[in-house]
């Protein structure tokens, strides 16, 4: 069992993808930086934090993207949010069998500001564009920085998300709300109600992602190849149908959930008896045991 927490990005490419199969576009040996950084005289990675390129899952071609969260904990500057739009677009020109983003990331890169929200929506808008051209868009989550910001939402843009218990899902991240809203509406010392709200058992059961695995690389793998199976041969950009679908669900998770002050308490109204053990449960008896309670698109 290898750790896909304790993976950094090229680590992980190398276990999810077939062995060998990748071939990577900007290298750090093209030396393309941000050159935002190092105006401010802040450090550079010679990736910008992120890997992309194209290689083979199952023997079926894909393109690939992967944060690195040690550099600026995954953030996203211009270049970095280039390399992903290229790498969408590049997807859509080899009609790939799908494209696997593994992300981690505390969202835009202060450093850049309008650079890199500008560079966030842009991702955003190439997801869909993949999308509508057929192509599966596959996240993973399961990093020590979570995925959260722009990101976040990039990731709900996507056909399919797959978490750890340990990765982490949200727009804005636990320090983020307490320094706007005070520590009262949310304690970000409180480690267990940071992983209630937005870990991925949480993410699983109201239907934000669609496969639970445990921290290990070959069953995010797996994972992936199953998401790709069922994907295959289905249209998957956004209909009108799926919007609609969607926003119903939404509006009756607020409707039946919005007063609640704990995400226990969620689980208790989805019918789950003895709540309060789920987070003492790895992914496989978790899944085993909620399946028919959570929330589906």
């Amino acid at each position: 069992m290898s750790s896909y927490l304790e993976a950094n990005a090229r680590e992980r490419m190398a276990q999810i993808l077939d062995a060998g199969s990748f071939t990577e576009f900007l290298p750090p040996a093209a030396r393309i930086v941000s050159p935002h950084l190092g105006q401010l005289d802040a450090p550079v990675s010679f990736d910008d934090g992120v890997m992309v390129g194209l290689g083979l899952l199952g023997g079926q071609k894909v393109a690939a993207a992967a944060q690195e969260g040690g550099f600026m904990g995954g953030a996203v500057g211009e270049v970095h949010g280039a390399k992903l739009v290229g790498l969408l677009k590049r997807a859509v020109q080899e009609q790939v069998a799908a494209v696997v983003l593994l992300l981690e990331t505390g969202g835009v890169r202060l450093h850049e500001a309008n650079a890199g929200l500008i560079a966030v929506s842009e991702v955003m808008r190439a997801v869909l564009d993949t999308r509508a051209a057929g192509i599966p868009v596959i996240v993973l989550v399961g990093g020590a920085n979570g995925c959260f910001g722009g990101m976040g939402i990039v990731a709900r843009c996507a056909n399919s998300v797959i978490m750890s218990e340990e990765g982490r899902l949200a727009m804005s991240g636990p320090e983020v709300i307490e320094t706007a809203n005070g520590v009262e509406e949310f304690d970000s010392r409180d480690r267990a109600l940071v992983w209630r709200t937005t870990g991925g058992k949480h993410r699983y059961l109201l239907g934000d992602c669609q496969a639970l695995v445990a921290d290990d690389t070959t069953a995010f793998r797996d994972a992936v190849l199953q998401a790709m199976q069922s994907l295959s041969g289905s249209h998957s950009g956004l209909t009108l149908a799926a919007l609609e679908a969607e926003q119903a669900m939404l509006s009756k998770r607020l409707t039946a959930f919005g007063d609640a002050e704990d995400p226990a308490d969620i689980w208790s109204r989805l019918g789950i008896a003895q709540a309060a053990q789920l987070p003492m449960l790895e992914a496989e008896p978790f899944v085993a045991l909620t399946a028919a309670y959570r929330i589906k698109e």
